[in-house]
């Protein structure tokens, strides 16, 4: 396939260099390839002959004449010259668009596959046990348990939100964390609630063996946990029910004890529970991390067919570091371990996040043992502070003008804003996502992004003075990057 990029000449080194021997180069006399013409490729153009011509992705002008004209498609190439090489490379494997910069349009290809291969990988998978109608265990992908902490002091209203919200998320089972002071009739209370709200499998988290039998009579369908101090007690119930039971080690072996698991699980098989998980228990960094999850790896070898429980809230609740890159490493070594269900109780602010970062590098791990590769280049990924290939920096000239700042402010005639954003909230079932709110003396302006706050303010004549424009895009532009990185935003304040 022969192929012509074409580029200016500020980026042609560039070009130059990651095309290779993929492709012929055309570098215009122009120095931004964004500018790219009709007119000028076609009075650049070579005589040889071309199946493909693929022009910046920034361009925004027509190109259909002159394609008509050369009876050669013009497409666009990504919107940076970095990642011609990943286009070209792929070429084969995509249609380019006349509309959609090839790395979007590569993205989206690849996301498309990412999630009709995990659809496959699932509906192909064989599970130890169903949860409802939910894959556990087995070679099916792992599953992601959201605790809705101390549900039964939470009223019927924030109970429901919660777990529609976690749910969104994509939590594939609901934990109801159950307070220290909770009664009968509250555990019977939370569950009937939350069942009228979730469309995935309940769970209850409680040793207490009355709370526990309150919510097996309220339909719960797993209990989280069984041991020695309450199997007695509930085993009988909870096999009569056909319910699901996540057995632990006895406490006076401090969560480490093995053989106390090995015993409690055939316990539990001997009252009649066949649908068990194990948790030989995840300990905090500092308190056994990498012992437990030792521990993990010989429970896999002991019990090779019960499926395992992994408590990654164990480790992202107490650890003060952001939750993305911690989770996508739990999730790897939990793959790597043999679990199957990943909870995480979302609990605190730092940790928010973590069942849709546990529920994607789940899906990561699955394509990634499909493919037999690294969890790498698989269409969904993690990266959200960080990036895989650095756009080309610029170089300070010999000659320029030290920017300063100015000391002296003046109040815009046409007014003053107050800028804050709104949380991700549920509406009608359906999550919506936060927004930015202006607040003006004349109007409210409420949207998605800086550019259209800031348009929408101009065009209402809001704005008159330039360094007031200049301070608002600045404020706009970080209440939106606070949205997109999930974090709150106070207008001036430090980011």
């Amino acid at each position: 396939m022969q192929i012509l990029v074409v580029t200016g000449r500020k980026a042609a080194e560039t070009v130059n260099a990651v095309v290779g021997g993929f492709a012929d180069v055309l570098v215009l006399d122009i120095d931004v390839a964004a500018f790219t013409t009709p007119l000028r490729l076609e009075n650049s153009m070579p005589h040889n002959n071309f199946d493909l011509i693929i022009i910046p992705g920034l361009v925004s002008a027509d190109f259909s004449h002159l394609e008509m004209q050369l009876k050669t498609p013009i497409r666009l190439g990504p919107k940076n010259a970095v990642d011609l090489g990943l286009v070209l490379s792929s070429i084969e494997d995509i249609e380019l668009s006349t509309t959609v910069p090839a790395c979007e349009m590569l993205q989206i290809k690849r996301m498309e596959a990412a999630t009709s291969g995990l659809k496959d990988i699932e509906a192909a998978a064989t599970s130890a046990f169903l949860l409802r109608n939910l894959k556990i265990g087995g070679n099916s992908i792992m599953k992601v348990m959201g605790e809705v902490v101390d549900a039964t002091s939470l009223s019927g209203n924030e109970l429901v939100e919660r777990v529609m919200l976690f749910q969104a998320k994509g939590a594939d089972i609901i934990d109801l964390g159950v307070g220290m002071a909770a009664t009968f009739a509250e555990v019977e209370h939370a569950v009937t609630i939350a069942r009228g709200g979730a469309a995935v499998p309940l769970s209850i988290d409680t040793l207490d063996p009355q709370l526990i039998m309150a919510a097996v009579d309220s339909g719960v369908d797993m209990v989280l946990s069984l041991n020695s101090t309450n199997m007695e007690e509930v085993g009988a119930a909870i096999a009569r029910k056909g319910l699901a039971a996540v057995v632990i080690p006895d406490n006076d072996q401090g969560g480490q004890g093995l053989d106390s698991l090995v015993v409690n699980i055939a316990r539990a098989q001997e009252f009649g529970i066949s649908r068990i998980l194990a948790d030989p228990v995840l300990d905090p960094p500092g308190q056994g991390m990498v012992e437990s999850m030792v521990r993990y790896k010989r429970c896999r070898e002991l019990l090779p067919d019960i499926p395992m429980f992994f408590g990654a809230g164990n480790i992202t609740e107490l650890m003060d570091a952001d939750t993305v890159g911690v989770n996508a490493l739990l999730t790897a070594i939990s793959h790597d371990v043999g679990a199957d269900v990943l909870f995480t109780p979302e609990y605190s602010d730092k940790a928010r996040g973590s069942i849709s970062e546990l529920k994607t590098a789940a899906g990561m791990m699955a394509l990634a043992a499909q493919r037999s590769s690294p969890p790498k280049d698989l269409g969904i990924d993690l990266l959200q502070l960080k990036e895989k290939r650095f756009r080309p920096f610029d170089v300070v000239p010999d000659e320029f003008i030290e920017a300063e700042d100015s000391y002296q402010w003046t109040r815009d005639p046409a007014g003053s804003f107050s800028i804050n954003i709104s949380r991700s909230s549920l509406k009608d079932g359906v999550v919506e996502k936060g927004r930015i709110i202006a607040r003006h003396t004349k109007y409210t302006i409420v949207g998605d992004n800086a550019k259209e706050i800031m348009d929408s303010a101009i065009e209402l004549g809001l704005v008159s003075r330039l360094d007031h424009a200049g301070y608002l895009g600045k404020e706009l532009m970080r209440a939106e990057l606070a949205l997109k990185l999930g974090r709150s935003y106070a207008q001036d304040d430090e980011f």
